[in-house]
């Protein structure tokens, strides 16, 4: 199903169907082929966002990730889509697991890709994302101000000075690396 593209927007209540299984496996692959399925059909997938967002309340890391996932994939297809439960994505920023977090970071970045107004007035606590514990969720904050730099400058200018701190000590290369693209955006 995942290679035969053309015939995504049919199967959408057929995968949709697997979010009822016993598996947690299943329930996972099947919400991010929803979150794929939803970007390119945004408007195919209106009526099973409500069942993917059910599992932000998942005591199963694993599908809580991929809700989180799914969700900022069909907010880059279709932001009124995810509208509802966009304000309840800021939770998972202080999740325990390290990969919801990731997660939270990487379905906002879809969701500013093509609209970043929202993000406005949550830009502190992507800077506090940039001290995370965790190497994963600090190597993906920094593009979070990337993806803002590009399209809102004026979010990301008030955090260059913490960017060029993170990136001139932070002990992780990549870290580094993203804070620079991130700065490089706002010399644009």
């Amino acid at each position: 199903m995942t290679k035969s593209k053309e015939r995504w927007e049919e199967n959408i209540p057929y995968v949709a169907t697997l979010l009822t299984s016993e598996s947690t496996k299943i329930k996972a692959k099947a919400l991010w082929l929803l979150g794929e399925m939803g970007l390119a059909h945004p408007l195919a997938i209106q009526d099973h966002v409500a069942a993917i967002a059910s599992f932000l309340g998942s005591t199963d890391p694993l599908l809580r990730e991929r809700a989180l996932n799914a969700l900022g994939r069909i907010g880059r297809g279709r932001y009124r889509s995810v509208e509802p439960y966009w304000a309840d994505l800021f939770r998972f920023a202080h999740d325990e697991a390290a990969s919801v977090r990731l997660a939270f970071i990487w379905a906002s970045e879809n969701i500013a890709t093509v609209t970043p107004d929202p993000y406005k007035d949550h830009m502190p606590l992507f800077a506090e994302l940039l001290h995370d514990g965790d190497d994963r969720v600090r190597m993906e904050a920094p593009e979070m101000f990337r993806v803002l730099g590009k399209r809102r400058p004026d979010f990301v200018r008030p955090y260059r000075e913490l960017l060029n701190s993170v990136a001139e000590s932070d002990p992780h290369r990549v870290v580094r690396i993203h804070c620079q693209g991130a700065i490089r955006t706002l010399s644009r």
